[in-house]
């Protein structure tokens, strides 16, 4: 009788652990986007923070790199690509958890929606520089949202199938871009501290001399949001060698970051005077080259600005598609959030997901005729949101690591009083904001200077976030809200050679 050969199941497709400290930094600085954050950023934090925003940035460093601290203590003890999902969920309540993964998701999607338009206008602004003005009978306005948008999303299309083939190779990609774009940023900004006409004050380093407390926390609020990104190196832990080289990366990437921008924030003041710096808004970096150059260098820091959206557009997609994989194997997603392409080790089906999503999105921003417009709203909305769930997940250490108060002063400091503080100081930010958009309008318009609007975002943010929750708790019937634990990382990715 012939032997029966058991059939066989082939083996589930897995992340693969190819990465180490180098990847984990590219995708923090591309995610961080310190080249899009100057370019578009510095004339933003100049409206609120006049001549002191150097002093923000460095004021609002303070915090966020306490928030930074926390991922690492708790990367240490539970490496998750769902991070603050998973780390609140287990600490503070499954309720919260789940609203931390939530806003990082949609945070991100807005995110690419409003970067995939940059990227567009960036593009625009090159097809002017070679005469080109119209095509098929439109005008190829860089300003105008919609035709930025369509451009854009040419690009969204081709950096998520960059994304597609592989974390590794488009860690590769990020290092060549930021390697460009940054050596343009050091050159001009360098030129633009040596050849400026306005005169460097010792005052541009003291915060105490913003004009009010509002104006401060609108500008730390607006601070936090440039240093948004550097978490992105988190979510990649679970294709690290080492969770470690995850944290590695993230911290010096943001440590990195805050030279960058203060040097870049001096430079432009020597430059510009700040109503000229809060006049051009989001064509700052362009109008500095071309005031301190001849073309065609004039153009390098548009060239900059174009790598940096590129290379932040692609590292925005890899994290939140990793999230998203978090919460569909603790079934608080769907389950097709899990798949893992056979070949590329990668949440294929979930990357192409959030691309289309960025897109819709995108397409309804096109409502917001001017393209400065669209980013002043998204970046004060994404601003509340991005120190609430960071806020969350300091709150997580610190709750996590409370024995260590009995441990020592070092312990305690480490473990729970900066985790702590830094989680209080952005709760209250945030709540103070909240308090001011609500109070300083006395009717609804869809405008970024508009209060009762720019709460509405991160109000459908939350609100949207609880009926996706009370879905996942009692109609997908996910164990998550029961141990409030995430599912182990070993079982989605398992350790595997750097050649596989």
């Amino acid at each position: 009788m012939a032997a029966v050969i058991p059939e066989t199941k082939p083996p589930t497709p897995v992340m693969r652990r190819t990465l180490g400290v180098r990847d984990g930094m590219a995708i923090a600085a591309s995610s961080t986007a310190a080249t899009t954050s100057i370019g578009i950023g510095m004339g933003v934090l100049a409206l609120h923070a006049g001549r002191q925003t150097p002093a923000l940035l460095i004021v609002a460093f303070l915090p966020v790199l306490g928030i930074a601290l926390s991922y690492a203590r708790l990367n240490r003890t539970e490496p998750n690509c769902g991070n603050g999902y998973t780390w609140v969920g287990h600490s503070v309540g499954a309720w919260p958890g789940f609203l931390t993964g939530w806003v990082v998701l949609v945070a991100n999607v807005v995110f690419m929606a409003y970067t995939s338009a940059v990227t567009g206008s960036v593009l625009l602004q090159f097809a002017g520089k070679a005469h080109l003005h119209s095509l098929f009978g439109v005008a190829l306005d860089p300003g105008s949202t919609g035709v930025s948008t369509v451009v854009g999303l040419v690009a969204l299309v081709a950096v998520t199938a960059t994304a597609v083939t592989g974390v590794r190779s488009a860690t590769r990609l990020q290092w060549a871009l930021l390697a460009f774009e940054y050596g343009v940023l050091l050159v001009f900004c360098t030129w633009a501290i040596v050849a400026g006409h306005q005169p460097f004050s010792w005052e541009w380093l003291n915060p105490l001399a913003i004009d009010s407390f509002k104006s401060l926390a609108q500008g730390l609020v607006l601070a936090v949001f440039v240093f948004w990104g550097w978490d992105a190196a988190f979510t990649v832990n679970e294709e690290t060698k080492n969770a470690s080289d995850a944290s590695r990366g993230g911290l010096i990437a943001l440590v990195a970051m805050l030279g960058l921008l203060v040097f870049a924030a001096i430079a432009f003041q020597r430059a510009m005077g700040n109503a000229e710096l809060v006049a051009e808004g989001p064509r700052a970096l362009t109008h500095l080259g071309a005031e301190l150059a001849p073309e065609p260098w004039a153009s390098l820091p548009l060239a900059a600005l174009m790598c940096s959206a590129f290379a932040s557009l692609q590292s925005s997609v890899i994290p939140t598609a990793r999230g998203a994989l978090a919460m569909g194997r603790d079934q608080t997603l769907g389950r097709l959030w899990t798949k893992i392409h056979p070949r590329y080790g990668s949440p294929a089906l979930g990357t192409i997901m959030i691309m289309a999503m960025s897109a819709a999105v995108a397409v309804l921003a096109v409502g917001i005729p001017r393209i400065n417009l669209m980013i002043l709203t998204a970046v004060n909305s994404i601003g509340l949101i991005v120190a609430f769930y960071y806020g969350l997940t300091a709150l997580a250490c610190a709750v996590r690591f409370r024995g260590e108060l009995r441990e020592g002063p070092r312990a305690a400091l480490r473990g729970v009083v900066v985790p702590g503080l830094s989680a209080l100081s952005l709760f209250g930010l945030g709540a103070y904001l909240a308090y001011q958009y609500a109070t300083m309008s006395d009717h609804f318009q869809a405008t970024p200077d508009n209060g009762w609007f720019l709460l509405l975002i991160p109000a459908l943010f939350l609100l949207t976030g609880l009926i996706a929750a009370a879905v996942a708790k009692w109609r997908r019937g996910s164990a998550y809200f029961t141990t409030g634990r995430g599912t182990d990382a070993d079982a989605i990715a398992l350790p595997m050679d750097a050649s596989s």
